[in-house]
């Protein structure tokens, strides 16, 4: 463990204490410790900060009854700031909301929507491979992973005709419907053969360069 006399205290004698929600990651709030504020909050396992506007040290949770239990805390590389991990009784801010980060600055719509997908691409992944990885009984996808590689094509060149189908009926219903079953079944599939959603993103992304070039060459062939 790290000595706190050796964390970087400014010339105030205050180090900023970032507060994350230990369950969901999110972040809570930005306050400032002094090294006594600090040292009541090791010994209660609670966060004390120290309020720079009216000066005096400050208990989380005293008056509102929403304490912030703290599970750790980690300085950064130059021992000038730190990251509290806590596990909180009720809203963070003294507006009654869940986080004091509530007002967007700026927003970027298009690396706002790429992890937005990629994230619940990958959250469906871990579901899969979960089941897998921790085998349950009449799971459709343990069944798929017991019965290996051949069962899990079979049911990928399946959907594809599937989807075909239903594109050349111009059926946009039941299109979406076989294309979510084929996207299911090739995620099986790139579990199964150890294949990341990365690996396909750093797939498409290389051919941005070559797809005006070497793509239309092997077009005309």
């Amino acid at each position: 463990m790290l000595d706190i006399n050796k964390l970087k205290f400014d010339e105030k004698g205050l180090i900023p204490a970032i507060v994350i929600d230990a369950e969901t990651k999110k972040l809570l709030t930005l306050a400032y410790m002094s090294k006594e504020s600090l040292q009541i909050s090791m010994e209660k396992g609670l966060t004390c900060f120290y309020s720079r506007s009216r000066q005096e040290l400050w208990l989380k949770g005293e008056t509102s009854g929403n304490y912030q239990h703290i599970v750790s805390i980690t300085a950064d590389c130059d021992g000038d700031a730190l990251e509290v991990l806590v596990l909180k009784d009720g809203p963070a801010c003294h507006t009654g909301s869940e986080s004091c980060f509530n007002d967007k600055v700026y927003e970027n719509e298009e690396n706002l929507a790429e992890l937005e997908s990629k994230f619940s691409y990958t959250g469906l992944m871990k579901l899969i491979e979960g089941r897998k990885i921790e085998k349950k009984e009449g799971s459709y996808t343990t069944y798929l992973f017991e019965k290996g590689i051949d069962k899990i094509l079979k049911k990928v060149g399946e959907e594809c005709t599937e989807v075909i189908i239903a594109g050349k009926a111009n059926d946009k219903k039941e299109t979406i419907y076989e294309i979510s079953d084929l996207v299911y079944h090739v995620m099986v599939m790139m579990i199964e053969m150890g294949i990341s959603l990365d690996d396909i993103h750093d797939e498409l992304a290389s051919r941005h360069v070559i797809d005006k070039k070497v793509k239309q060459e092997k077009m005309t062939k």
